[in-house]
């Protein structure tokens, strides 16, 4: 299974930016870890991160994966494009959070990806990126078991 990683705004600053909320791992040691991860049952992670909507809808156009996870950061409230563009893939979605939004300011309360992802981790920090690559892989069709 090849896996695409998505982050979106500000997620290239990870580790060093809010790291009260978003802890002290940097994006590339995520990567790492998922990489780590995905190769220990046969998976492959391809990774992308950008701060523009049109550069992720433009990588998720490629359609070069078999599954996707994101963390679209505030685009989850505002972007139906991404929204749009993740049914356009026709790939199994895990969007993951590393906060938990839903106990955040009100604006982050709600993602307009969730009526399109087949599954949310929120608020298990940087593990939830290891989650979603096991849950894929457990869930996924054509997952590497």
């Amino acid at each position: 299974m090849r896996i695409l990683v998505l982050n979106g705004p500000n997620l290239g600053r990870l580790g060093l930016r809010q790291p009260e909320v978003y802890g002290r791992t940097t994006l590339a040691e995520v990567v790492a870890q998922m990489t780590e991860r995905a190769a220990a049952r046969g998976a492959s992670v391809d990774a992308f991160q950008s701060n523009h909507e049109g550069a992720l809808i433009d990588r998720l156009e490629q359609r070069d994966y078999d599954a996707v996870i994101i963390n679209p950061g505030a685009y989850a409230h505002t972007s139906y494009a991404l929204h749009d563009a993740l049914i356009g893939a026709e790939r199994p979605v895990v969007e993951v959070h590393i906060s938990d939004i839903r106990h955040r300011e009100p604006f982050r309360r709600a993602s307009v990806l969730e009526p399109v992802v087949s599954h949310e981790i929120i608020g298990h920090g940087i593990a939830g990126y290891l989650e979603a690559v096991d849950w894929l892989l457990d869930h996924a069709p054509g997952a590497a078991r």
